[in-house]
């Protein structure tokens, strides 16, 4: 299993760096490799990010020399939304089939975990959010039908859209994690306008479904002095509290969003109205 340590970043210091720097160090390039657990340990809330691609073996989820556990959930809740072929899950003894666009919540204290696909030939491709857990919820499959879905935004302004509330506070129990997915309509590109931050909070952003050929442009950074970073297929972003998270791309895509801080209120939103963006 391969993590990748992040340290958190001062807005100050932030709006001095060069495409190279934000890059590195908010972009998260490689998030399925074969046969392989790929997590990002961020700073920011110590929110986990990465993917699990079983495709010729299991894969089976071990603790890290970060953690300092026995296991990697003793401390920890874990969030696994497959945008993959078929998996099977096995968690703390109990068996989940976990199919296209459906997740899996895994409460604090979950032991031996494993992933496999199904079908190799159609590999299961696990996004992975992880943060730390103060109690333990039970864990549960939360399907789109389980979902709460809200349908936002409008074609005149190019940003229709289904959001897929999946493992958040009005559907399932969590300690801080919340996650789901956003779908954007044919003919929409724009995602979270008006954009907005919250300081109770960071997120993550994971990008999928985006045509061959086709890019992101990832709006980030303090309202008042904006970046953007230039994104590919089935890759994530981190964003700090302090920062917007908005994307146009060069044509419709879905993504995943995951969040963790001290507030659950899905709605806990600081609005900036896009004509006072810098």
């Amino acid at each position: 299993m391969k993590v990748e340590l992040r340290y958190a970043a001062h807005p100050d210091d932030v709006k001095n760096w060069d495409t190279a720097r934000l890059r590195k160090e908010f972009l998260i390039e490689n998030i399925f490799i074969p046969d392989e657990i790929s997590l990002v340990y961020s700073m920011y809330d110590r929110f986990m990010v990465g993917g699990a691609m079983p495709v010729k073996k299991k894969l089976i989820l071990e603790s890290t020399d970060e953690l300092k556990s026995e296991n990697f959930l003793d401390r920890r809740e874990m969030g696994i939304i497959n945008i993959g072929g078929d998996a099977v899950i096995h968690a703390s003894g109990k068996i989940y089939k976990i199919g296209f666009k459906e997740a899996l919540y895994l409460g604090k204290g979950s032991y031996d975990v494993v992933y496999n696909s199904i079908d190799p030939d159609k590999p299961a491709k696990l996004y992975i959010n992880s943060a730390p857990a103060h109690h333990a919820y039970p864990s549960r499959k939360v399907t789109l039908a389980d979902a709460e879905v809200v349908i936002m935004g409008s074609m005149e302004s190019s940003n229709h859209r289904t959001v897929n509330k999946l493992l958040i506070n009005s559907v399932i129990e969590t300690c801080q994690l919340q996650m789901g997915m956003t779908e954007l309509k044919t003919g929409s590109v724009w995602n979270t306008m008006p954009v907005h931050t919250h300081k109770r909070r960071m997120e993550a952003y994971f990008y999928f479904e985006l045509a061959e050929k086709q890019t992101i442009c990832h709006f980030m950074g303090d309202p008042d002095e904006t970046r953007h970073i230039w994104m590919k297929n089935e890759q994530a972003v981190l964003s700090p509290s302090w920062s917007i998270h908005s994307a146009a791309g060069t044509s419709n895509y879905s993504f995943i969003w995951g969040m963790a801080g001290e507030n659950l209120d899905y709605g806990d939103m600081d609005i900036r109205q896009p004509d006072t963006l810098k």
